[in-house]
């Protein structure tokens, strides 16, 4: 059996024709696929507008550029990938991390806690671990009451759905973000996407995005004004035109997705040493399938058991080292925040694979693995 990873691409001959057109066509990059792709995730998510960059960090920092003061204090979680309080960083604003809830998503009345009590937080980056919304009622509420910017780290999460309010729709945030690495639901290789509601927010963002530069009908034809410090961070058309084409496939991505999630979950459902993160939910489009594993009673612990599965052709992965943790943040004075939530989840947590492509021979052996090196 071939190796079975965490997380994997499905690329199909349409996607690939779909590249090949567009390699062939007389635009490589800023041409018309980069704007019809942005317009379809609008569509698709529910917002007014879209801006396409080259990857979800570059998301990421513009977005908090254009969001962020210079030493705003930020609420976000450790359970993420370093990219989300980086882009804090980048922006000049501080990181304040607040330990997750059970589901592994931030926890909003901690949340709460602080911005009652520090009224010079600004701001809050919630991300959708796993691609299980935060609940959309209790950000609305954080927002009117507390006067907040909220970002929605969307990485984890496009198609997914919670209250009625799709991922990405920033219906009560001020900007949200996705990914398209391969790993994620869909890809463009490398990829990422801004989305808002915001016309003035909108604007910046394709500044950022492109130099900052602008310009205007009344220019002459060669003429145009850089008016901040922007980036290079356009994404190119064949890499939008394999993003409209993965689009199509989107909703049967998850589908299947959530096939393998209640598999799961049936699978372990008696298991006192195996659980998932939190039972089937419509709600999350599954990006990731994480387990809590009673490593105490174990006979495996969890470097052993990583190496063994790898051994047997099974990649498991770890999702997340907490960010606050890390040396580079510890050198900053992070690391001992009360986040005893996150520490046990750490101990604790491993994601088995999951995605569309797997199939369900694989998944059984994973199970069969997985269950013979825990139990021993």
């Amino acid at each position: 059996m071939a190796f079975i990873p965490y997380g994997k691409q499905w690329i199909d001959e349409p996607d690939v024709q779909a590249v090949v057109k567009t390699l062939e066509s007389d635009y490589l990059t800023t041409g018309p696929k980069v704007a019809e792709f942005e317009k379809a995730i609008a569509g698709y998510c529910g917002a007014k507008y879209a801006v396409a960059v080259s990857n979800g960090t570059a998301a990421l920092h513009i977005a908090s550029l254009a969001l962020l003061k210079p030493g705003a204090k930020v609420l976000t979680t450790p359970n993420s990938f370093l990219s989300t309080s980086n882009a804090i960083l980048y922006a000049g604003a501080k990181p304040l991390f607040v330990d997750i809830a059970e589901d592994g998503n931030i926890d909003l009345d901690l949340c709460e806690s602080m911005l009652e009590n520090d009224p010079q937080i600004e701001a809050l980056y919630a991300v959708h671990f796993s691609g299980n919304p935060i609940t959309q009622k209790r950000l609305a509420a954080l927002k009117r009451k507390y006067g907040i910017t909220i970002l929605e780290d969307c990485a984890h999460s496009i198609g997914a759905e919670r209250e009625g309010i799709k991922a990405g729709s920033c219906i009560h945030s001020d900007a949200s973000i996705f990914s398209f690495h391969p790993v994620k639901h869909i890809t463009t290789g490398e990829g990422g996407m801004v989305t808002t509601n915001d016309a003035t927010l909108y604007e910046k963002l394709k500044i950022l995005r492109n130099h900052g530069m602008v310009k205007t009908p009344d220019m002459k034809p060669w003429e145009y004004e850089m008016r901040t410090l922007g980036f290079n961070y356009r994404i190119t058309d064949f890499q939008c035109a394999l993003g409209l084409s993965q689009l199509k496939k989107l909703d049967d991505f998850i589908a299947r997705r959530r096939e393998l999630a209640i598999h799961y979950d049936e699978a372990f459902a008696e298991d006192e040493l195996i659980r998932p993160l939190y039972l089937y939910t419509k709600n999350s489009s599954y990006h990731l399938y994480v387990v809590l594993i009673d490593f105490q009673k174990s006979e495996s612990k969890r470097e052993d058991l990583f190496v063994k599965m790898r051994k047997k052709g099974i990649g498991l992965q770890v999702h997340y080292i907490p960010i606050n943790k890390q040396p580079y943040y510890k050198a900053l004075g992070y690391g001992e925040e009360p986040t005893p939530v996150m520490d046990r989840y750490y101990a604790r947590c491993l994601s088995l694979p999951l995605y569309p492509a797997l199939t369900d021979k694989e998944q059984e052996y994973v199970i069969r693995n997985l269950k013979e090196m825990v139990h021993g």
